[in-house]
């Protein structure tokens, strides 16, 4: 009994300054922790205006009045979870106040229950008035859990589905990507006859593809040509290679050029087979004329080597005349 009337006397003689404390400010400092509602023993102090050693002490030194269910120590990660709430400079408050340097060791944590003891601890006036707002407090905490139960059951189960239903699309990206991975596009394609609908719609994939401008060469070139190349991009320039005498007109030409510009065509006769240049950087190799693709069996190759396509752009150059 002398050393609790020692320990009240030492906490009276270290109040702090006086504070106001409205409800709503006790609210905000109660968590829950462990499935149950406690506030900070830093918290507290402040409330008590005491030291939080002080208020500390006073509970060691009465620690048979104070059972798990009534006041605990935070792990580690306990502590260092509830730093990243709530910041830990609200934590080290109380310490650096009293000249220290931060928490040196981990906090305790006060239930309902555990308040209810302290302010008897304590036995101050100021402990037991506010021990009331806080019991009121608690009360108003447990009041708005319960009519809230199922609001908060419902949010539950929202997350557990967003949960479900983010795991099922990470899954499904998961196959997607490895779909992708296992059928990489092909840099050969071959069309047997008849394939005239598929044969059409890769060419205009190729055609589609150019950014600035598209070469073509094919000795053998009409208006169905054109029906292909008029699915370019906007402003990207064309140009035909062929050979003199084309069925090509120099009124298609114009027509096309109306409403699809710019095409341009030359002549050379050099080349025997097909070749498309898209951009000045990609080059396939074509075995039938545009004109006739799907009408019989023919193969469409990509020509990975730079140096190639470079090397057929410079005989253009030098093997071709305007039309």
């Amino acid at each position: 009994m002398e050393d609790n009337k020692a320990e009240k006397i030492s906490v009276q003689d270290k109040l702090l300054p006086e504070t106001k404390i409205s409800e709503n400010t006790i609210k905000n400092l109660i968590y829950t922790i462990r499935g149950q509602q406690v506030i900070l023993d830093s918290d507290l102090a402040k409330l008590y205006q005491v030291e939080t050693k002080a208020l500390n002490r006073a509970m060691k030194r009465n620690i048979d009045r104070f059972p798990e269910d009534f006041c605990f120590q935070l792990s580690k990660d306990e502590y260092e979870n509830l730093k990243c709430q709530i910041g830990t400079s609200s934590l080290d408050e109380d310490e650096k106040v009293n000249g220290h340097g931060g928490r040196r060791k981990l906090p305790y944590v006060f239930t309902e229950q555990g308040i209810s003891m302290l302010s008897a601890v304590l036995h101050s006036e100021t402990a037991v008035k506010v021990s009331i707002g806080i019991m009121r407090a608690f009360v108003e905490m447990r009041r708005f859990l319960a009519n809230n139960a199922l609001i908060f059951e419902r949010i539950n189960e929202i997350e557990v589905r967003q949960l479900a239903f983010q795991k099922n699309a990470e899954e499904k990206f998961d196959e997607v990507f490895h779909y992708i991975s296992e059928h990489e596009e092909s840099s050969q394609k071959i069309f047997f006859n008849g394939q005239i609908y598929d044969a059409f719609s890769l060419l205009v994939d190729l055609v589609s593809r150019a950014e600035k401008r598209l070469v073509l060469i094919d000795n053998y070139v009409d208006i169905n040509t054109l029906n292909i190349l008029a699915k370019k991009k906007e402003d990207v320039e064309v140009i035909i290679y062929t050979v003199a005498g084309t069925r090509l007109s120099v009124r298609d030409v114009n027509n096309f050029n109306q409403q699809y510009p710019t095409l341009r065509v030359k002549y050379t006769g050099v080349f025997h087979d097909r070749f498309m240049v898209i951009d000045d950087t990609y080059a396939y190799h074509i075995g039938a004329s545009m004109k006739d693709a799907g009408k019989k069996c023919f193969g469409i190759n990509l020509i990975d080597d730079t140096r190639i396509v470079n090397d057929i752009l410079e005989r253009l150059m030098l093997e071709s005349e305007e039309a």
